[in-house]
């Protein structure tokens, strides 16, 4: 029998289609031009600069006396540097009685923002029926109303409404901490439930599948199967949430008639006077009022940045 011939060639003898020409310039991009990489950089480092700039001159003008600014204007030379403005801050405004007060705002509002979100979240994504998309869109739509618009008829609405008594001395939800946490729940919950959606989305449903064939109700898979897994992105509002509740001033100034009831952010009115304002004591108060959302970021930023760089990526 007379050989076959040989069809295939070697592996050395094949042409390499698919491989790039090692030989052949390589396009460069912005990163390789010195010129771009210096113009990029220094507009990066402006723009920190002036982010950071009054940040930065707050906590100068905290370090500095009253006297030597009103000798020597804000922008100039300090003559001494001291901590008595931040230990007075501390004291005329009661800042510990006005911190507690915040909490028991923010935590509760907090906590019911993200538990209802979710929920709607799960039974928008995990479940169909005809009014899945509209009732989204309504979620949604309540980010757009102005919060000014509704405070005339929301305080009429406060002031009718009874609560008992261990809930509110003033026997209505106005001026009432309730009522505050209620108003930032029904506001928040829409950015949430929008996000968190999403976030589901992403989720296959063949876990909640699996779930359902090993006998889960669907509590138990909301709370044990998807829950779990939108940890990421519940950390990342849970920043950004307790930075704007914490924040309010509006509802607080509207809805809060007594002073001892009022969140940090108005506490700041106790370190200015009727006829004189200590610019220096109130930077220091300021910076002190603005302490918790710097170490809850700090504390959250991992799981933060997590969040928002999801679904920037495949596979």
């Amino acid at each position: 029998m007379t050989p076959r011939p040989q069809q295939d060639r070697t592996r050395q003898d094949r042409p390499h289609r698919n491989r790039p020409d090692r030989n052949r310039p390589r396009p460069k991009g912005p990163g390789h031009n010195p010129v771009a990489r210096a113009a990029l950089h220094a507009f990066l480092v402006l723009t920190c600069l002036a982010t950071l700039a009054p940040l930065l001159w707050a906590l100068y003008a905290s370090l500095r006396t009253y006297d030597d600014t009103a000798r020597n204007g804000y922008f100039s030379l300090a003559e001494s540097l001291t901590f008595d403005n931040f230990t007075n801050a501390w004291t005329q405004a009661d800042l510990p009685h006005y911190y507690l007060n915040t909490l028991v705002v923010t935590l509760p509002a907090l906590v019911l923002v993200l538990l209802l979100s979710s929920m709607v979240a799960f039974g928008l994504t995990r479940f169909s029926f005809r009014f899945n998309l509209v009732l989204l869109m309504l979620f949604t739509a309540g980010n757009l109303l102005p919060q000014q618009v509704i405070v005339t008829p929301l305080w009429r609405l406060y002031l009718l409404t009874p609560v008992p008594e261990w809930l509110s001395d003033s026997g209505v939800l106005l001026d009432s901490q309730l009522g505050l946490v209620l108003i930032h729940v029904a506001f928040q919950s829409g950015f949430c439930v929008f996000v968190l959606s999403n976030y589901m989305k992403t989720i296959p449903h063949e876990l909640s599948e699996a779930a359902r064939v090993d006998g889960a109700g669907v509590f138990r898979q909301y709370w044990q199967v998807i829950l779990p897994l939108c940890r990421p992105a519940l950390a990342a509002l849970a920043t950004l949430e307790f930075t704007w509740i914490y924040n309010d001033f509006l509802w607080a100034l509207v809805l809060i008639q007594t002073g001892d009831k009022m969140p940090i952010t108005s506490a700041l009115q106790n370190l200015k006077g009727t006829f004189f304002v200590d610019n220096n004591l109130v930077a220091a108060g300021s910076l002190l009022v603005a302490l918790p959302t710097l170490v809850v970021f700090f504390v959250l930023q991992r799981h933060f940045i997590g969040g928002l760089t999801l679904g920037s990526t495949k596979g």
